[in-house]
């Protein structure tokens, strides 16, 4: 990473494909960088964190932090836990790490952090997430303190639900980059 990298992109459980609109804006855009993990199936929420950590340290405090699903909840944890600063997040479609169908791999990122981020967001959730209630999807960016935007019917804002490109999130990101 370098000076220059301006958005940090955490995916999510099993990490974003070729087609993933974080993989679409990372070829596209320079100065976006993906967050890397070592394990993408049944990852342990310490070496997430100590990841997004690195990264953050590496990209400096004016960097956007944009994440997927279980990469929304990696951030709460980690921002419950820096002392890092970064200008802002663009969380989309975070997964309930409590709901019912959440899997078993995962380790670490119970109970769903439930503390203010102290920088600004913007948190994006649909109204038929499989993977977060409507209802619970306000209340955590209630708790957040993030602005939220309800994206309709979209699924989970991934590529299975149709959401390559995402030229609609795009903007979305644009408004924390240029605040």
């Amino acid at each position: 990473m370098t000076e220059t990298t301006r958005v940090l992109l955490v995916p999510g459980l099993w990490n974003s494909g070729p087609q993933h609109w974080q993989s679409v804006w990372a070829a596209a855009a320079p100065g976006f960088r993906r967050v890397e993990q070592t394990e993408w199936e049944a990852p342990a929420r310490s070496d997430w964190v100590a990841a997004l950590e690195a990264a953050v340290a590496e990209a400096g405090s004016q960097v956007v932090i944009a994440a997927h699903s279980l990469g929304c909840v990696t951030v709460a944890h980690w921002a419950a836990e820096t002392g890092l600063k970064v200008r802002g997040a663009f969380l989309v479609a975070p997964a309930d790490v409590e709901g019912l169908i959440y899997p078993k791999g995962p380790t670490g990122f119970r109970p769903m952090p439930m503390a203010a981020l102290p920088f600004p967001s913007i948190l994006v959730a649909s109204e038929d997430d499989p993977w977060i209630k409507p209802s619970r999807a306000r209340q955590v960016a209630e708790a957040w303190g993030s602005r939220v935007v309800s994206a309709g019917a979209a699924g989970h804002l991934n590529t299975e639900s149709g959401h390559g490109p995402w030229p609609e999130g795009r903007r979305l990101l644009d408004e924390i980059l240029l605040a």
